[in-house]
């Protein structure tokens, strides 16, 4: 079968973040200082070769620009400035819109004013349901129990809504991409139970982020920062959000403090403000290589998650220090953040959540399965007359 060429391909990726692709020329400089580069996965040049040669149905197979982290050294060492890492970064984006069947995801990247509209669309109709819905069967100055403005049972049922159909999203997309990377043009045979022995691979890079732990670390540090602040992003995301689908009736409850329950609140909510300071101080001040660009999706994701954090931590003191009345609003207001944010997550960079570490168990798949095959090779040579 022919493999098309799509000479505008270089062009469309430039509404996804990728600027100066057209500088590379093919030096390698970058794939010899990163340090995740391997014989099989060799990125960012072939990432970069295939985007300028217009192979845009081979890119879409590929997982190499999954296994970026976007360090920043293959930028700082290009000689011609081509930016690789932010071409990996925009490849990312672009294979987001290919895994997602609805289209909303290439329509958010590719227009802000479309984004933004969702989100705005999507919060007034939340915060109309919600202020519908407490209005005709509760009372403002109650927040919980009989009489509330929003009691725990109905938040977690219209949570769990919300989170039902953010997981459809989620696994339609992330089959696809199995069907992109594992089955589509490639020869490679892979053994179904190699899927099997290698699953540890997925929680283990979920939770860890390990392989961004292993970038080159700055002599002065003896920890990764950059890490360290995305894994506690991350897994203050991830903490926050199975407290509010399993434990919102406890979170709720009070005024008095559920300790067992609330400390998982706190440091969530410690690590999700520490994590959008850090990214919205260094996107302003540009001060590393991967910060001197941002795509509008960029500060849309910082923007309404700085509102969640911050409206949150607020409505929490006013319902903790007895004050209902505003703590319903403000939970409203909360939650006119929350609802986008959740729906919008497979469109967006949190989508990396899912997909970094599924990329990361199907690389080892087709490790070792390249393994088996160039074994059962070298065992059973060809002969020739």
């Amino acid at each position: 079968m022919a493999t098309r060429v799509n000479p505008e391909f270089i062009d469309d990726l430039d509404r996804f973040g990728a600027e100066d692709v057209k500088m590379c020329y093919q030096c390698g400089d970058c794939s010899t200082v990163c340090p995740h580069a391997d014989e099989i996965f060799k990125f960012p040049r072939k990432s970069m070769r295939l985007l300028q040669m217009g192979l845009e149905s081979k890119i879409e197979t590929t997982l190499e620009p999954w296994l970026c982290y976007y360090c920043g050294q293959c930028s700082e060492q290009c000689p011609r400035e081509a930016d690789p890492g932010e071409t990996m970064m925009s490849l990312r984006r672009w294979l987001i819109s290919r895994y997602d069947f609805t289209g909303i995801a290439r329509l958010f990247f590719r227009s802000r004013i479309a984004e933004i509209a969702a989100i705005i669309i999507i919060a007034l109709i939340t915060g109309a349901f919600l202020l519908y819905y407490g209005f005709t069967g509760g009372n403002i100055g109650i927040y919980d129990g009989e009489g509330a403005f929003l009691p725990s049972g109905f938040i977690h049922r219209f949570d769990l809504t919300v989170g039902g159909i953010l997981l459809i999203f989620l696994v339609i997309n992330a089959f696809r991409m199995w069907n992109f990377t594992m089955l589509k043009n490639t020869s490679l045979k892979v053994p179904w139970w190699l899927y099997i022995t290698e699953i540890w691979q997925f929680p283990w890079h979920f939770f860890t982020q390990k392989r961004y732990a292993e970038c080159e670390q700055k002599h002065e540090h003896p920890v990764y920062m950059p890490w360290l602040l995305h894994l506690g992003l991350m897994l203050g995301y991830v903490t926050m959000l199975v407290l509010v689908m399993v434990f919102v009736e406890a979170l709720q409850s009070g005024p008095e403090i559920i300790w067992e329950v609330h400390i998982f609140g706190y440091l969530a909510s410690a690590g999700l403000l520490a994590g959008t300071i850090y990214f919205i101080r260094n996107r302003l001040r540009k001060n590393y290589i991967q910060y001197k660009k941002s795509h509008g999706t960029d500060w849309v994701f910082v923007i309404l998650l700085t509102i969640i954090v911050l409206t949150g931590i607020a409505q929490h003191v006013l319902h903790r220090t007895g004050v209902y009345e505003w703590a319903n609003y403000l939970y409203v207001i909360h939650l006119m953040a929350v609802v986008p944010w959740l729906l919008r997550m497979p469109f967006c960079k949190w989508s990396h959540l899912l997909y970094r570490p599924l990329a990361m168990y199907f690389a080892a798949i087709r490790r070792e399965a390249v393994r088996r095959q160039e074994t059962i090779l070298n065992n059973y040579p060809v002969f020739v007359k």
